[in-house]
């Protein structure tokens, strides 16, 4: 119950985004599927190989994602250190944090955001509205 008003309070923070009245409602079923970033902050005390043997050690690769959670996009930020996109049902919010204090930190900071995709809200809108595909 706590993680559901949580994440309605969230959504409702953001609804001037997400209503339009150029969109339409949806008539399909509703999800309990959800998008999270995850930014593994690099150390920058410590070089690559370091990282690497940390969370090597930690058993990051057997761990993350958990089972039942799907990576949508993982890049390299430069600078940064390394975003994560999964989607994964809201029952697995806590499985994914426990795989990240288990196994990424010390390797990384992190920081872990709920997320939605706004480009098909807004696409019809923009002048350019190509998307890159990688």
């Amino acid at each position: 119950m706590k993680k559901v008003l949580l994440l309605g309070l969230f959504l409702l923070q953001f609804t001037g985004y997400s209503q339009s009245t150029d969109v339409k409602p949806s008539a399909k079923k509703t999800s309990d599927k959800l998008l999270l970033t995850i930014f593994l902050k690099h150390d920058q005390s410590m070089n690559l190989h370091e990282i690497e043997k940390i969370r090597t050690a930690q058993g990051f690769y057997e761990n993350f994602p958990p089972e039942g959670t799907s990576v949508v996009d993982w890049y390299v930020v430069m600078g940064l250190g390394q975003m994560v996109v999964l989607e994964l049902p809201a029952s697995k919010l806590a499985a994914v944090n426990l795989a990240i204090e288990r196994t990424a930190w010390k390797a990384f900071k992190t920081e872990i955001y709920p997320t939605y995709n706004l480009f098909p809200i807004v696409k019809d809108k923009l002048k350019n509205n190509a998307k890159v595909n990688y």
